[in-house]
């Protein structure tokens, strides 16, 4: 069954924080968040499941997008931020699964996007890539990109 790969990178985050995990999203990375969530409603991007990287700034980024959604993982691959990693998240998302959607970081999700998508080789913060996939071990197609600004 096919399924779609939404990758997200978080909004621009704040320079310094009590830790990195710790650190929170910038003025500018909250009102991107919101910018995020109209894109991804505008083009009918609704996940069955939500993955992020345990940071603030991930968890952040997706309260803003203001989607309702079914539970929210957090999953400390993503914050490790391998490819490896990365994929190994896509690979474990149960088969009923139409739609993941997962927020993380550079340098993983800008060279996953650019590994199927040669054109995202700049996978800014915001950035957003639509990838339909086989199945969950399968590589992506990219359908459609964009980083929202709001």
């Amino acid at each position: 069954m096919p399924g779609r790969l939404v990758l997200v990178r978080h909004a621009k985050a704040e320079r310094e924080g009590p830790s990195d995990a710790q650190r929170a999203l910038a003025p500018r990375g909250r009102v991107d968040a919101v910018a995020i969530g109209r894109w991804l409603t505008s083009h009918g991007i609704a996940p069955d499941r939500v993955v992020l990287s345990p940071t603030l700034r991930t968890r952040e980024t997706w309260q803003l997008t203001g989607i309702d959604t079914p539970p929210v993982y957090l999953d400390e691959r993503i914050y490790d931020n391998t490819i490896e990693d990365l994929l190994a998240v896509v690979r474990d998302t149960p088969p009923d699964v139409r739609t993941l959607l997962a927020v993380g970081h550079n340098p993983s999700m800008g060279s996953l996007a650019s590994l199927w998508a040669p054109q995202l080789s700049e996978f800014r913060t915001g950035a957003v890539a639509v990838f339909e996939l086989d199945d969950w071990s399968s590589a992506g197609r990219l359908t459609m990109s964009a980083t929202p600004r709001g």
